[in-house]
């Protein structure tokens, strides 16, 4: 085997095909990838083109496996045991130093803040608030809910927004949403007997 042809089979070796991840975000997890099938886990790429594209694609796919999955929060080591960087049928897993340039790359675009000094405990942000309160402030208007008061819990658990995307949006997204309503002066966060509330206008 020739020089070029053992460095290929290398190459080889440190592709996982996204077939091998979770089955139900493959198809969600393609497009994001502009027609790929495979990212590489082992390694980050040192030359500096292939390196941000691979950048890109690990961003692109740590959104799409967060929103598919509607999660949040993570930390740091959910992360790393996780499909996103860890394959246990090829036994192969991004390094812990890799994860964070992920990461670190994901924070510079907006859509990651740590939530500890230590850095271990994030809010992913697959969705930014002011969009999350832009969805939420469609659903007030367009069920004439103006000028009504309700709890975070009724906004995000609530049987009214049980067939809304934010339904679910864990409490420090939602008030981060409501906050960028509250700038725009559409919505005011109060206090209320039992925790926290808003009142839309």
């Amino acid at each position: 085997m020739g020089r070029f042809a053992r460095r290929a089979a290398r190459l080889a070796a440190l592709v996982i095909p996204l077939s091998l991840f979770n089955p139900r975000a493959c198809c969600a997890w393609s497009p994001v990838l502009t027609g790929s099938t495979s990212v590489c886990v082992s390694s980050l790429q040192p030359n500096v083109d292939t390196r941000q594209k691979q950048m890109t694609a690990w961003c692109s796919l740590v959104l799409s496996y967060c929103r598919l999955n509607k999660l949040y929060t993570m930390t740091v080591l959910e992360a790393q045991e996780s499909p996103l960087f860890n394959n246990r049928k090829l036994q192969r897993k991004l390094p812990m130093e890799s994860i964070q340039v992920v990461l670190e790359e994901l924070r510079k675009k907006g859509n990651l803040e740590w939530l500890d000094k230590n850095k271990s405990t994030f809010l992913i942000m697959w969705r930014r608030p002011e969009e999350w309160g832009k969805l939420i402030y469609q659903w007030v208007s367009k069920n004439g809910l103006t000028n009504s008061v309700f709890t975070l819990y009724e906004l995000s658990h609530g049987d009214d927004t049980a067939n809304e995307e934010f339904h679910g949006l864990e409490e420090s997204m939602l008030l981060r949403a409501l906050q960028a309503l509250q700038q725009e002066h559409r919505a005011e966060i109060i206090s209320l007997d039992d925790g926290r509330g808003v009142k839309f206008f």
